[in-house]
């Protein structure tokens, strides 16, 4: 009996260490998550939206961007993960100053209403 029982414990919480694990979410605080909060002026071109924040970095958005197009115009405050844009700009053999794209790609997990108004870049 007591071997059934402990025998029985043993697979319980087997059981639950293996759905622990498989019902885990990624932790945005772990390295490579690379999550952040950026405000800036929202701007949308062909169905694309990226933000310029003060400092004049653009940022292409991309992930959780079904909401922004009432905010086009206006300073938002998005958080997401950045990674930087592989595409360079122009054709590279052609190109005198063969400069890569300075933005990247930002990829929005949600954004927060700051002012229906862009403050002007200087």
């Amino acid at each position: 009996m007591k071997r059934t029982l402990l025998l029985g414990s043993i697979l319980l919480l087997s059981a639950v260490g293996a759905f622990a694990q498989y019902d885990k979410q990624p932790d945005p605080s772990s390295p490579g998550m690379n999550m952040t909060t950026v405000e800036g002026c929202l701007a949308s071109a062909n169905g694309a939206y990226s933000l310029t924040d003060k400092f004049g970095t653009t940022y292409q958005l991309a992930g959780d961007t079904a909401k922004l197009q009432a905010h086009v115009g206006h300073t938002i405050q998005i958080t997401g993960s950045t990674a930087p844009n592989t595409q360079t700009t122009g054709d590279q053999a052609g190109s005198m100053s063969g400069a890569a794209d300075a933005r990247q790609t930002f990829t929005v997990t949600s954004f927060k209403h700051v002012s229906p108004h862009c403050n002007a870049m200087k």
